[in-house]
C-alpha cells in the first residue's frame, strides 16, 4: 500500500554515517551533531558491528554516569545491528521498528550496507503517499478543478 522501503531511499538518499570500533562517544556525538543524524553505523574493518544511537548516549553513557571522552562506542552500541531488505514493505518496516522500539534500522542488500532509514523518514513517505490519495479521490469525486 505505501511502497518498499527502495522507494523511501531513492527519494531521501542512501547516505549512511559510520563511526569506527574504536572511536570514543564524544567523537560519535560530535559526528552526529555536525551532520544532523540520530544514529551512525558502527563499522570494524568495513563490517557493520553495531549501531550507535541517541539513545544509547543517553541510556548507556549519560545515565551510567560515563565519561563520553574516554568511553568507546564498542562499549555502549547496540549489538547485534536489526537491519532491513531494500525490499521490505514500508508498513513491515514501520512494524518491525515499533515492535524493536527503534528509530534507525540500516538497510542492506545481499548482505552490503546500502542505506539508513529512521521512523521519520518513514512518517514522511507514508503522509506523503495519503496525501497524494486524498488528492485523487477528491479529484475523482468532485472531478478537475477549473482552470
Amino acid at each position: 500500500m505505501y511502497g518498499y522501503v527502495r522507494d523511501v531511499l531513492l527519494e531521501k538518499g542512501n547516505a549512511v554515517h559510520t563511526i569506527p570500533l574504536g572511536a570514543t562517544v564524544r567523537d560519535a556525538v560530535h559526528h552526529m551533531n555536525a551532520y544532523g543524524v540520530g544514529a551512525l553505523v558502527v563499522l570494524q574493518l568495513g563490517d557493520m558491528v553495531g549501531i550507535f544511537t541517541e539513545r544509547d548516549v543517553l541510556r548507556r553513557v549519560v545515565d551510567a554516569g560515563l565519561h563520553p571522552s574516554v568511553t568507546r562506542v564498542a562499549d555502549v552500541m547496540t549489538a547485534p545491528v536489526l537491519t532491513i531488505e531494500l525490499g521490505t514493505r514500508v508498513s513491515d518496516a514501520m512494524e518491525l521498528m515499533t515492535e524493536h522500539r527503534c528509530r534507525h534500522l540500516p538497510v542492506v542488500e545481499n548482505d552490503e550496507l546500502v542505506g539508513m532509514i529512521s521512523i521519520g523518514d518513514l512518517l514522511r513517505w507514508v503522509t506523503r503517499v495519503q496525501l497524494n490519495d486524498i488528492k485523487y479521490m477528491t479529484e475523482y469525486i468532485s472531478g478537475p478543478r477549473p482552470v
